[in-house]
């Protein structure tokens, strides 16, 4: 049986505050559209893909940019896309801004949030993003602020990995791609996929000298996951210049060898395509990372015992 997974990675371009969700499902279906027609088993959409990138502006309140939350996956204005997908056979992933029922106490949650689905239609699982960079409070001092901590909590939940595809597929979003745990943890439940979606500006502000580095630390972080747990990595982005702000486009995806095999070439709705030959995660799993044979966990206790630097 072939474990080869045909996978496309759908960048998406700006996406202004006018534009509407009717307008950016236009959009998403034109390249799952695309994707079908290229023999994709799976759509890969980024981060926060029905709006623009709203942390981007300060509200009094916390609620003040509930209008850009999706309080039901799919809901009315979303159905369409999973509909078309399931008609078409094809999988995807969808990140997006959730905002839960009330739980027991009457408290609504708010997380950015990526929804895989399999190629039936079915929901295989949520994600919601661990590691939250930014800030919490308004900065008025930034030509744009990145308010992620204000307007979504961290998740508790953590990184799975599930039966989906023909494979082991795990979710990441954006901020976690930047550290090496978001990896290790999938790589110990065996994790042959990863899709990550990410926005990220090209200014950053508490220190712009790294702004000229935002495409090769892009690329650094997910190409040595792939290599060090011996998986494919999906990198998809929403780019271009949004609102004034610009941002990092360079979607790719890399192999467990973490050579880059597909990137995209432009900053806007773009489609790339690579087929995933799963069974590759084996030469690196059952060689040079082993876990079972190598690894030294008795040795690693600071990484889950201790959260700061201490120095000695």
């Amino acid at each position: 049986m072939s474990r080869v997974i045909t996978v496309g990675a759908a960048q998406l371009g700006p996406i202004e505050a006018e534009h509407t969700r009717a307008d950016v499902i236009e959009r998403l279906l034109v390249l799952l559209r695309q994707g079908a027609e290229r023999g994709c088993d799976l759509v890969s959409f980024p981060e926060l893909a029905l709006t623009t990138f709203f942390p981007r502006w300060y509200t009094d309140t916390v609620d003040g940019h509930d209008h850009y939350f999706e309080t039901e996956m799919p809901g009315t204005e979303t159905k369409v896309l999973f509909d078309e997908a399931k008609a078409l056979g094809v999988g995807f992933n969808l990140g997006f801004a959730e905002l839960t029922p009330p739980d027991d106490d009457g408290v609504q949650h708010r997380y950015n949030t990526t929804i895989l689905v399999e190629r039936d239609g079915t929901e295989v699982t949520r994600f919601r993003k661990v590691h939250i960079p930014g800030h919490e409070a308004d900065e008025p001092w930034r030509p744009f602020q990145h308010l992620e901590r204000r307007y979504f909590e961290e998740s508790p939940e953590g990184f799975g990995v599930h039966r989906a595809f023909g494979g082991l597929v795990g979710l990441a979003t954006c901020n976690d791609r930047r550290w090496p745990e978001t990896y290790r943890e999938m790589g110990l439940q065996g994790v042959e996929l990863i899709l990550i979606g990410y926005n990220t500006p090209i200014h950053y502000a508490p220190d712009p000298g790294q702004n000229a580095l935002q495409g090769f630390h892009n690329q650094l972080c997910m190409q040595a996951g792939a290599y060090q747990n011996g998986t494919w990595v999906v990198g998809v982005a929403k780019g271009g210049t949004e609102c004034g702000v610009e941002s990092l486009a360079q979607s790719c995806i890399i192999a467990p060898s973490g050579q880059i095999v597909a990137q995209a070439t432009t900053c806007g709705d773009e489609l790339i395509v690579a087929a995933c030959d799963l069974d590759r995660c084996k030469d690196f799993k059952e060689t040079l990372f082993d876990f079972a044979r190598y690894r030294r966990p008795e040795l690693y206790g600071r990484i889950t015992g201790q959260k700061g630097v201490i120095e000695p």
